[in-house]
């Protein structure tokens, strides 16, 4: 398909944080040049002086890093190219295939409402195209300052075969009049700029959203005009939220910008397995759905991306970051987790030793979603349970609901009574202890016997294994928690 190689581009724009859209473009860029050995650009669409900041371009190349996204060439910077942009207007201008126009404000207002009461589409109605020399200077005269438009070709149908979506074609009456190419400031806009640094950098594969549906229709006319190659085009699937709305940072900022999933502590190749499968499948007998990057680019390509729109669902991003949680060892996990700062709550871990610890984030780690809820009482996983005893006066309903049974202060009482007698903790003593807490208190294993002791050591009726918590807690800890649970209920 690429007799000269493959080039491809991400070209986000630092006027805002790194979107989830833009990953996941990114990501399918990446694959795509991952599997066809082509070549990776990064280009920071910056022409907008006013709305790009500093911090977004640090935002991006971050969010980039933490992905695992490396590219080969950049990142070129699009306001570095403004004489070259110019140059390109100025051959337009010269070929007669772009020309000043001097409409105000005000008079393309009054066009907009005429198209509106006549239900028409709305857009400039070109009536500058033909301006004389003469109608120029008054306008000049006058103090008015040109924009620069684009011709766009009188043909009525602009098309093109879409390696996503197939034969592509948009009707030129649709696209709102011949558009603005330079500002008259002399400011180049999105829709020219984009398409003389991806000519420049030698671009043949574009691939972005499917809301660059009429953006290309407009920048294929500008690649005929300059009789350069024009590159494939594939539009992917915006991702939508549950009511069918387009992600957008301004409205879903928490679950839209990659920035948070960082300092959530989620990991980045559960965040890279989720964008890669909301439109791929991984092409397999078994439909496997858990996968790295790496083993995805084996596979990689467009025509099998879905042309549905992907759906952000949190339920299925929170399964596969459990999957990918599961496939790392404690070790990474707890190395992870100190490096991120994500157990700044949970100092008390020091206590327990390296073996010990480890010990504890295999019990924990299964039921993690993100490395911060290792520090959240409300988690699960939460390594607060063997850092601290729980706060009995902010306990959940149901924990409370647990207390008020009356098996429940029978069955701490006398767990009480066997730690006076039991000997240190180990697997095999606390398996013995509950069997003869059963027969003390005539309970079976269960709710009745179990959560007591549950809500007791952890302050929840739901966690980790617990054989396991007991033993790694240790008969001290367990005691006093035991003990200053019934003195609660004595309250």
């Amino acid at each position: 398909m690429f007799e000269s190689g493959l080039r491809l581009r991400i070209p986000p724009s630092p006027t805002g944080s790194l979107h989830l859209g833009t990953a996941r473009t990114a990501l399918y860029n990446w694959l795509l040049a991952k599997r066809f050995k082509g070549v990776f650009v990064f280009r920071l669409e910056d022409t907008d002086r006013e709305r790009s900041k500093s911090e977004f371009v640090t935002d991006i190349i971050e969010g980039f890093k933490w992905l695992g996204i490396d590219w080969n060439e950049g990142p070129l910077r699009q306001s570095e190219h403004k004489a070259r942009h110019q140059m390109v207007v100025n051959q337009l201008l010269d070929k007669s295939l772009a020309y000043e126009c001097f409409c105000s404000s005000e008079e393309l207002e009054q066009i907009r409402i005429a198209q509106r009461a006549l239900n028409k589409v709305e857009g400039y109605d070109n009536r500058h195209r033909n301006l004389t020399k003469e109608q120029k200077e008054a306008f000049r005269a006058e103090g008015r300052k040109p924009v620069i438009r684009f011709k766009l070709p009188n043909k009525a149908e602009i098309a093109w075969t879409d390696l996503v979506r197939g034969k592509m074609s948009v009707n030129a009456s649709d696209l709102g009049g011949d558009p603005v190419i330079a500002k008259e400031n002399g400011d180049v806009l999105y829709n020219f700029a984009v398409v003389v640094d991806d000519h420049d950098s030698a671009i043949n594969c574009v691939i972005r959203g499917e809301d660059h549906l009429h953006n290309t229709a407009k920048q294929i006319p500008i690649y005929e005009a300059m009789e350069w190659e024009i590159p494939k085009f594939a539009h992917v699937p915006l991702i939508l939220t549950a009511n069918r709305e387009k992600l957008s940072k301004r409205k879903h900022g928490d679950i839209a910008s990659i920035s948070n999933y960082i300092k959530a502590g989620y990991l980045p190749e559960a965040i890279n397995n989720y964008l890669i499968a909301m439109s791929w499948q991984f092409p397999s007998d078994n439909n496997k759905e858990v996968f790295t990057k790496e083993e995805a680019f084996k596979y990689f390509d467009l025509k099998d991306l879905s042309k549905s729109a992907a759906i952000y669902d949190p339920l299925k991003l929170n399964w596969f970051c459990k999957e990918h949680f599961q496939r790392l060892s404690a070790e990474e996990v707890l190395a992870r987790a100190k490096a991120g700062g994500f157990l700044e709550l949970s100092n008390n871990l020091e206590e327990y030793s390296k073996e010990e610890q480890l010990q504890i984030i295999s019990l924990m780690k299964d039921g993690l979603i993100k490395l911060s809820d290792l520090s959240n009482p409300a988690s699960a996983a939460s390594l607060l349970v063997f850092c601290q005893a729980p706060n009995l006066q902010d306990l959940n309903q149901e924990a409370k609901n647990c207390l008020q049974e009356p098996e429940a202060k029978l069955v701490l009482s006398e767990l009480n009574n066997l730690l006076e007698t039991s000997p240190d903790f180990s697997p095999e003593i606390v398996q013995k202890l509950l069997i003869n807490l059963a027969e003390k208190t005539g309970l079976k294993k269960g709710k009745k016997l179990f959560w007591p002791i549950r809500v007791a050591v952890s302050g929840n009726v739901h966690g980790a294994d617990l054989v396991s918590l007991l033993n790694i807690l240790n008969k001290n800890r367990l005691q006093e928690r035991v003990k200053a649970t019934l003195q609660y209920l004595e309250i």
